[in-house]
């Protein structure tokens, strides 16, 4: 299994492209379900916000990271990056962290991500791989958060677009604001404009519920859509962050309201994607317009301030981001593990149930037999299987210890069920804790002797397990060595 990631950012791609590749909501169930069909494909995740486009996969070949950027299309193949291994790993590290955002230490990112996420495995296009990935980026995202001042005094794109409109109009006291959206930015702004002194927060929005939520929250006034003209007239700033599809704000609409308002200068922020705002409004005269890339200009100045915590944040993200790779590793020695472990336990009670049926013993002395049996199977599992931990499922033992025992292909890529415990936990719990003490032994029957042996036979030219170059008979020799486990020889 390979993670890729696939897509692109403000970093790469302007607004006017950004903007044409977003993935509306009530469309992304439809564009997982195509991903998740593209051959080798096993788990998928995308992020769609206004400043990225980007495509997290667990996949079977490097290969179909170039049938995901085909996916995006050709407007993105300009400006999308792909990243494989560990370097993708890496990106989704950072943007969680929000080192890869406009505004170095938002948070916005790490809410965003998570609901990416929590939207793949609803549909059913995400899975094991990519869950523990993610949910390890945003582990490391908190971390950031709180061993480093990288979000001390950080702001959010919606602050920092409050900060412009109060630059371009000098002071917003007893100003207008109209917000159009009742989304997590319209929220952010909201506060943030009444902090600056805004005399009237109208609020809009396709739902009226929500207008009405936001409104009570921030001490704003409800309004509707439909009475947009008007309320564009009354406006001294304009907040625009609707998921609308086609610009809200068009020419000719402003044209008219600013002829009505006697072409007193008006400030509309644009934080949608797609604009909600028409380009060609910025022609008019006293209307100033800025969209997102305008922001992240401005946004590039702010990040000085935090640049000395970011060398401490990219060090934790690094960190994370080795435990994870190593708790990869430890899981592909897990398989090994289990079907070694099932087949050894699976042949001693095998050999118990074939002794206990030629004897008379209590079931007291019968629990004694099956405990005994069972405590061999961990001793002599013990040192093979700290072994295999430590190699990681990635050196030469496990193969060696598969071929052994005859553990074939599939019983290493999908282990079955371990008797009498949920598969999961017998994989993963220590060995310790799978190894059952013995109970005080008991008098046991002799059983009756063996027949005498008959003749031996001759010796497989080639045992299984052991090439012809001799590799596999160190590794068999290095599973079973008494003093590599750190126990020393007795």
């Amino acid at each position: 299994m390979i993670f890729v990631s696939v897509g692109l950012s403000h970093k790469q791609a302007p607004i006017a492209i950004r903007e044409q590749l977003a993935v509306a909501g009530d469309a992304l169930p439809a564009r997982l379900a195509r991903l998740k069909a593209l051959a080798g494909v096993q788990e998928i995740v995308l992020l769609s916000t206004c400043n990225r486009l980007e495509i997290f996969a667990a996949v079977e070949s490097q290969a179909i990271a170039d049938d995901l950027l085909r996916d995006l299309g050709e407007l993105a193949a300009p400006h999308a990056i792909s990243r494989v291994g560990e370097e993708a790993l890496l990106h989704v590290f950072r943007v969680a962290a929000s080192l890869d955002s406009m505004v170095v230490g938002e948070a916005q990112i790490l809410g965003q991500l998570k609901e990416a996420a929590a939207q793949a495995q609803a549909q059913g296009a995400s899975g094991p791989h990519l869950g523990r990935a993610i949910a390890r980026a945003l582990g490391a995202a908190k971390r950031v958060r709180t061993e480093t001042e990288i979000a001390r005094g950080a702001v959010s794109v919606s602050s920092i677009a409050v900060q412009l409109a109060r630059k371009v109009l000098g002071n917003l006291e007893g100003r207008v604001a109209l917000l159009l959206g009742a989304g997590e930015m319209a929220q952010l702004a909201a506060r943030e404009l009444k902090a600056q002194g805004a005399r009237e927060l109208l609020v809009a929005n396709r739902s009226p519920a929500r207008a009405e939520e936001l409104a009570r929250e921030v001490g704003g006034v409800p309004v509707s859509l439909a009475e947009l003209p008007a309320l564009l007239e009354r406006a001294d700033v304009a907040l625009c962050s609707t998921g609308a599809q086609e610009p809200v704000v068009t020419r000719e609409l402003m044209a008219r309201a600013l002829k009505a308002r006697r072409y007193r200068p008006i400030f509309l922020i644009d934080l949608a994607l797609p604009r909600n705002v028409e380009p060609r409004v910025n022609e008019l005269e006293n209307v100033y317009v800025y969209d997102m890339d305008d922001l992240e200009r401005l946004a590039s100045e702010n990040r000085v301030v935090r640049e000395s915590q970011l060398g401490r944040a990219e060090e934790i993200v690094r960190e994370e981001l080795q435990a994870h790779l190593r708790e990869q590793h430890e899981r592909a020695a897990v398989p090994v593990l289990a079907r070694l472990r099932q087949q050894a336990e699976a042949i001693a009670r095998a050999e118990v149930d074939r002794t206990l049926s030629s004897l008379e013993l209590t079931e007291r002395q019968e629990r004694s037999v099956r405990a005994m049996a069972s405590a061999i199977v961990n001793k002599l599992l013990h040192g093979p299987t700290q072994r295999l931990r430590s190699e990681a499922g990635d050196g030469p033992l496990g193969e060696a210890a598969a071929r052994l025992f005859g553990v074939d292909d599939a019983g290493l890529r999908a282990p079955g069920p371990q008797p009498g415990a949920p598969r999961e936990a017998q994989m993963e719990a220590p060995i310790e804790a799978q190894i059952t003490p013995s109970p005080v032994p008991v008098p046991v029957p002799s059983p009756a002797p063996d027949p005498a042996p008959g003749p031996l036979p001759e010796p497989d030219p080639e045992p299984a397990g052991v090439r012809e170059d001799g590799s596999a008979n160190a590794s068999v020799h290095q599973l079973f060595e008494p003093g590599a486990s750190g126990r020393g020889r007795r």
